[in-house]
């Protein structure tokens, strides 16, 4: 049974059974995703005095009945700086939620807790149940029903004077929430259930010499960076290319299940007890080998200029010309990179450019064009590419190579000098891959958090489209892929809710889309130019178009072949 704790201020009417908590509780930051794919954090919510989110359930008559309640405190209290919003923990069906969320005319987000985690984080145990969060001290201040204590906690907060968390009992719906494991003997097992994950989702780049901060080699490493590998599970920050999973599905977007998210976090929240091994999984785990060629010895070997990278500061794209000696005309099956230091590059960029074209990483052309885009590096990506059967990249005798390279200093000075590997096709495929920028002008205005960008694009022929990229600066916040068809009808292929600088790779579609002639390609997100961007440079100033890091881009880059050619 719950308890109401100590409520300093509060003046409490009725029979309220009564234990002491020192202060608020601590919830830590979390992030989901809502029914309608946008992406909400809870420490992004600073800028509000309170954030109040209700425990939302299709099946449940209180849930329903308190919906209409929170619409009316919506009212009264959206205007004193109190944002509001809905969590679904029920583990109801996506499509049920936005039938239920439409038949009740319910315009909040409802955010999917589909593992539970953020409600075992939270204790929500019940439908029906309102929350008051404080997201500047990541903390709970009410748990529990509609009435005067609600209001008196949201009076309260807007004078920062809660001292303590008050939590009342709830006539809702049991959301059948397992309890966090309190003992070593209840959390999931590091050697059997914990090791495997680590070694599917994380090992390749948190191992010694990779681009992770750390190397994941041992349960004493798990142990030890156990706080903070909650942390970026429960915002989403890792494992990193996170895409929306109800939106199309791609080789290379970094999927993790409910289950192994439930797994990591219960071991952690258990204390990451050790358990029994004989010998430590982590401890011998064999890597392949990025240095070597999978495919082979490559038909042709290019190298990149050395780089010196510093140690410290923050450097701008290197873009350089690599001539080739081809006096004919050379199809691409495959390319592999060979990162000369994997642990600073991150990421690299290669284009098949016209002998007297100042390509500069191709970005400065605000018009759409189709370019030939060779392939790219990026940190984890150690498998070659492979191009769709009987399709390719012309490189057209005379032509060169233009790269753009990005690297990040990690505390070490050192340098680089990447190698490409190709592998040409020995007779002409059916079909040339072109890679088209679909991009758009804006003006982004000082402290705008949602400043939406709209481009788009048609195709006057049928196109096959295989792979799609995002690209933005450190003000991007969310970019969506879609087609809409010559019939009008529309469709979603690609959602990335919460863009990230750091991480841009070509996500290569696990059934490639043919897109009919006369098909209008839209490409839509926003910026957040506001200081709840922690990634904004400078969130004083108006932003337009630029090619360093500090101005923006909105691009939607489309790799696809004409089907007749």
């Amino acid at each position: 049974m719950k308890s109401l704790s100590i409520l300093s201020t509060f003046a409490i009417a009725g029979a309220i059974s009564v234990s002491a908590i020192a202060a608020p509780e601590r919830a830590g930051d979390f992030a989901l995703l809502d029914q309608n794919g946008d992406f909400h954090q809870f420490s992004k919510y600073r800028n509000k005095e309170a954030l109040v989110v209700l425990s939302q359930s299709n099946s449940c008559a209180a849930s329903q009945l308190a919906a209409s309640k929170l619409q009316d405190l919506r009212a009264e209290w959206e205007a004193k700086n109190v944002a509001f919003l809905m969590i679904n923990s029920a583990q109801d069906d996506l499509a049920a939620i936005r039938k239920t969320a439409q038949d009740q005319g319910i315009e909040l987000p409802i955010l999917l807790d589909s593992s539970q985690l953020v409600a075992e984080t939270l204790s929500i145990s019940q439908a029906g149940e309102v929350l008051v969060l404080d997201p500047q001290n990541l903390s709970v201040l009410y748990r529990g029903p509609f009435g005067d204590h609600l209001t008196a906690t949201l009076t309260s907060a807007q004078s920062d004077s809660v001292q303590n968390t008050m939590d009342m009992d709830v006539a809702g719906c049991d959301l059948n929430i397992a309890p966090k494991p309190t003992m070593a003997s209840a959390a999931p097992d590091y050697a059997t259930e914990v090791a495997p994950i680590i070694v599917e989702n994380c090992a390749e780049c948190h191992r010694e010499g990779g681009i992770g901060p750390f190397a994941m080699n041992s349960h004493l490493m798990l142990q030890g960076w156990s706080p903070m590998i909650r942390e970026v599970l429960m915002t989403k920050r890792m494992p990193p290319m996170q895409v929306d999973p109800a939106i199309g599905h791609f080789d290379n977007a970094a999927y993790i299940s409910n289950e192994e998210l439930q797994t990591l976090v219960r071991w952690i929240d258990a204390g990451a007890p050790k358990g029994a091994f004989s010998a430590d999984p982590l401890s011998n785990l064999e890597y392949q080998d990025v240095k070597s060629w999978q495919l082979g010895e490559p038909d042709f070997v290019v190298k990149t200029p050395v780089q010196e990278i510093p140690a410290t500061g923050v450097m701008d794209y290197i873009n350089v010309d690599v001539d080739l000696p081809f006096n004919e005309d050379k199809w691409v099956k495959a390319v592999q990179f060979i990162p000369g230091d994997e642990t600073v590059l991150h990421h690299l960029l290669t284009y098949v450019t016209a002998p007297a074209e100042d390509f500069n990483g191709g970005e400065a052309d605000q018009s759409s064009i189709a370019r030939r885009f060779l392939e790219g590096y990026a940190p984890g990506k150690v498998e070659a590419m492979v191009f769709p059967q009987d399709t390719g990249v012309l490189i057209p005798a005379g032509h060169k190579l233009s790269m753009q390279l990005h690297f990040t200093t990690n505390g070490r000075a050192t340098s680089d000098e990447t190698t490409l590997g190709m592998y040409f096709y020995d007779e002409k495929p059916a079909h040339e891959n072109f890679t088209r920028s679909v991009s758009a002008n804006f003006v982004i205005p000082p402290h705008a958090t949602n400043h939406e960008v709209h481009a788009s694009y048609v195709f006057d022929n049928e196109v096959v489209v295989n792979g799609l990229r995002a690209h933005m600066h450190f003000r991007g916040k969310d970019m969506k892929f879609s087609a809409e068809y010559p019939d009008g009808t529309m469709e979603d292929l690609l959602s990335v809710p919460n863009y990230s600088y750091a991480w841009q790779p070509t996500y290569q579609l696990s059934e490639a889309k043919t897109l009919p002639a006369g098909t209008k390609v839209h490409v839509t997100g926003a910026f957040d130019n506001s200081e709840l961007n922690t990634a904004n440079p400078d969130p004083d100033k108006r932003i337009t178009f630029g090619l360093q890091s500090w101005e923006e881009m909105f691009i939607g880059y489309w790799t696809y072949y004409e089907t007749g050619k």
